[in-house]
């Protein structure tokens, strides 16, 4: 007898399946390009408008060049940066920018953060309308906050000098002044931002578990308490965007101090910002992108410190 032999279809099925295995897995294992793909339209923008920007300003502060025909750039290396650092107004500047931080960064936080903490435990009615009131300064264009407040504090028209004489105080001149002038700026940058610092905050303490204050007030804690306890550790991050953010705007300070000083009295408000712009009037093109990558690396720096320091501790 012939010995049984298996149906023709099984033997001529098998090679066939083992085949397509064979070729999907040669297909996964090989390179795919779909996640690049994905991530394309994002490193285009990205290189065009950070990248491309970034190493065109690094290749212009090695050049002198008066900002308008490339044929008169010439090579200088870091001499513009070494120029920069002999300055003695350029370290003024950098100075009148530190002397603001507490002003740009500390002051509005702690303007925030106090209405921001008594309208969530007071339960106060009508705090979007408040919250609505206290963001419009921020989003307000710095030139118009300049201009507004140069107005309010003119010593011969302003309402505030008025206000002040009428009630027996005799007002200095503010932005006209070698001593004020600079603090005035920024208790003008405090009021512009302690508004966003009020939000911010206003939103980090709503989502602060509810538990926490329950468990707080079950052990007897008072109101200090609880916001030593509970609302301070858990607006860790939230502080920590707006120390960064105000920061920022401390070091590259330059609306609000065009529009109401433009640097005045003499150099008594010229920041780092204010000195690049009035370098690029020199035709010292090449001077003023290095004063503005320099600015640029101490904001990095600055603003990384702070995260750091004001961060998540498990981050």
């Amino acid at each position: 007898m012939r010995p049984h032999s298996p149906e023709p279809g099984v033997l001529a099925g098998e090679p066939a399946i083992a085949a397509g295995f064979t070729a999907s897995s040669r297909r996964r294992a090989g390179p795919r390009w779909e996640p690049y793909l994905y991530l394309l339209p994002g490193v285009v923008v990205f290189t065009l408008f950070v990248v491309i920007p970034i190493v065109a300003a690094l290749a212009i502060s090695l050049t002198a060049w008066n900002g308008i025909s490339w044929d008169t750039a010439t090579f200088v290396g870091i001499d513009n940066y070494i120029q920069a650092f002999e300055e003695p107004r350029f370290w003024t500047a950098l100075w009148h920018n530190l002397i603001l931080i507490p002003y740009f960064v500390i002051l509005p936080t702690i303007l925030g953060l106090a209405p921001a903490a008594l309208v969530h435990q007071m339960k106060l009615r009508g705090a979007a309308l408040f919250q609505a009131g206290l963001f419009l300064p921020y989003i307000m264009p710095g030139v118009l906050i300049g201009v507004v407040w140069r107005w309010m504090l003119n010593p011969i028209f302003g309402p505030v000098n008025s206000v002040l004489e009428d009630i027996g105080f005799d007002p200095p001149t503010w932005l006209a002044d070698f001593t004020w002038a600079l603090p005035t700026i920024g208790f003008i940058g405090a009021w512009a931002a302690y508004g966003f610092c009020y939000v911010v905050l206003v939103a980090g303490i709503q989502k602060i578990p509810v538990d926490l204050y329950d468990a707080a007030r079950l052990d007897g804690a008072n109101g200090w308490q609880e916001f030593t306890a509970v609302t301070l550790p858990g607006l860790r991050r939230e502080i920590a965007v707006v120390l960064t953010v105000n920061l920022i705007n401390a070091l590259r300070a330059f609306d609000v101090v065009k529009a109401t000083t433009d640097g005045g009295p003499g150099d008594s408000t010229t920041v780092l910002a204010l000195f690049m712009m009035n370098s690029l009037d020199g035709n010292r093109a090449g001077y003023a992108i290095a004063i503005a990558l320099f600015l640029a690396v101490v904001t990095l720096v600055l603003s990384l410190a702070v995260l750091k320091l004001f961060g998540d501790r498990d981050d």
